[in-house]
């Protein structure tokens, strides 16, 4: 019997759920990411069994997988799977180890057919692709046991944990008047963040404003967000009301708000102050009423360092923050957002009865090699990248009985080599590595050697800044700044006679983050 062990897989940090510093227990799941059936995408089983030492058998009738909200499950019901079960054992450390049969259903695993495998835990954390009789695809990845799945997706396509955790901050934040800064890759869903906040509080009734900053002229910013008076500028030949006045009463959302001219930062600050906005040839103040909620893709920290972004400002933006997770790391999102896109498409065609097909003997519309693929895929564009690939391929496939993926999609979805990582900020000197292949102990022994300086912890386990805030985030044991309350650091400033360096070591946070803190907290000893 030929044996496969799985060991290149990306290892998959635990996740940080709220503010709890224990480690969360996981068990092994199985979600459906392809089927004949389009409507059976996302439904789930999970191996419970295998926490108790016993097997799990998969077949054409068993386990019954079932959707959120629903009681009663269905089997895979496809008639190729076989009768004949695949069984799942558990291994050492939360390991699986998948039994197949030679003479039942053909399982390949990244495309390579086989009959037995092992799959590590750090496997299972990244996911792993299974394809069934070359038409199910599943994946096998791990879920969090008191994971909370709700039929209340607050507009936002997905049942991960990663995105679980999204729902749940914004379900915390969404009644408060606190300013929120959303942080995340570009094309990760930041704005769908910001329309749930909105729909979800209690300005849901006034306008919601979404403005980006990246788009707007330098020199016309300033009157674009907080208006103009006749003849404040060239060409001001009547007042404009401005975004501030335009969203008063609801919500203005400010996309990519590290592109702020400094001017308009400084005025965003009078705002966030006083309430205030004044605008452009105007000397007299407006008062305004508008939520604040920004988000950015940008390491705004680096940012400050270089003197193109204003420290308290950022301060003042990020009263909560929410952190969006790149697609990669939500790879069981990944089938249910491609047919949520692929059905608007095909709506628009009239063809989306190829979803539901009446021949249960039909070959799939969505091949089960390209299923796995696009689960395989590192969507540098993330939500964005994969809405446009749905695109391509429902337009490329009118009329057809199955999609297929042309010369220019072919080269978009192939494989990258191991290691190798487009960069998302400016590229550092050192070997880029995948910020998922940095386990917890490796980052924790990173920034106690770099004495938790996180620029040169980045630079040390080669991936950028904003990876390591990402990976600092979501780990269940590394406390940031954030997490600390003012009596502790008074207590370890006291402790620690003012020493700085002293202070890091104890409480094992950024260095200039606690520095910063110290200042507000006016616990700045006198220059010496």
């Amino acid at each position: 019997m030929k044996q496969r062990l799985l060991d290149d897989v990306s290892t998959a940090s635990p996740q940080r759920q709220g503010g709890d510093s224990q480690a969360t227990a996981h068990l092994p799941a199985l979600t459906l990411v392809s089927h004949p059936l389009a409507s059976r995408v996302g439904e789930r089983f999970v191996l419970e069994s295998l926490a108790r030492g016993k097997e799990v058998a998969l077949s054409r009738n068993e386990p019954l997988f079932t959707r959120v909200g629903e009681v009663i499950g269905r089997p895979l019901a496809d008639p190729f799977v076989s009768r004949r079960p695949l069984r799942f054992l558990p291994r050492p450390e939360g390991g699986v180890r998948l039994e197949g049969d030679a003479e039942g259903t053909q399982v390949m695993v990244g495309g390579v057919p086989g009959v037995s495998w092992d799959f590590r835990p750090e496997a299972l954390a990244a996911g792993v692709t299974l394809e069934l009789a070359g038409r199910v695809v599943l994946l096998l990845h791990r879920v969090a046991v008191d994971e909370e799945r709700s039929a209340d997706t607050l507009g936002m396509v997905g049942q991960s944990s990663a995105l679980g955790r999204v729902r749940t901050r914004v379900r915390q934040v969404a009644d408060l008047d606190v300013p929120v800064l959303i942080r995340g890759e570009t094309g990760s869903g930041k704005e769908l963040v910001a329309r749930a906040l909105h729909q979800r509080g209690p300005r849901r009734k006034g306008p919601f404003v979404s403005v980006n900053l990246g788009t707007l002229a330098r020199e016309l910013a300033a009157a674009e967000l907080f208006g103009a008076q006749r003849g404040a500028y060239t060409g001001a030949s009547q007042s404009r009301e401005g975004f501030f006045r335009a969203a008063h009463g609801g919500t203005l959302f400010l996309d990519e708000v590290g592109e702020a001219p400094a001017e308009v930062q400084v005025a965003l600050l009078r705002v966030l102050e006083t309430g205030e906005v004044y605008p452009v040839g105007a000397h007299t103040p407006i008062a305004t009423d508008v939520r604040l909620v920004a988000a950015t893709d940008a390491p705004l920290e680096d940012l400050i360092e270089q003197g193109r972004f204003r420290a308290p400002l950022l301060h003042r933006l990020s009263g909560y923050s929410i952190q969006m997770p790149p697609l990669r790391e939500r790879r069981e999102d990944i089938s249910l957002l491609f047919h949520h896109f692929a059905r608007v498409e095909l709506e628009g065609l009239g063809e989306a009865w190829r979803l539901e097909p009446t021949d249960p003997y039909a070959e799939p519309w969505l091949p089960a090699a390209l299923a796995s693929r696009l689960l395989r895929h590192d969507w540098p564009g993330n939500v964005r990248q994969l809405r446009n690939v749905a695109r391509q391929l429902v337009i490329s496939g009118r009329g057809q009985a199955r999609l297929q993926v042309d010369a220019a999609l072919e080269a978009e979805l192939a494989p990258k080599p191991s290691g190798e990582e487009a960069p998302i900020h400016e590229p550092t000197p050192v070997a880029r590595r995948k910020p998922s292949d940095v386990t917890e102990p490796e980052l924790l022994e990173a920034l106690r050697e770099c004495s938790w300086d996180l620029k040169n912890t980045a630079e040390k386990l080669g991936i950028t800044r904003a990876s390591l805030y990402n990976l600092v985030d979501r780990s269940p044991h590394i406390r940031t700044v954030k997490d600390l309350g003012a009596e502790e650091i008074t207590r370890c400033f006291q402790d620690c006679g003012g020493d700085l360096d002293a202070m890091v070591r104890k409480l094992e946070v950024s260095r200039r983050a606690l520095q910063r803190r110290v200042r507000e907290l006016g616990l700045e000893p006198p220059e010496s």
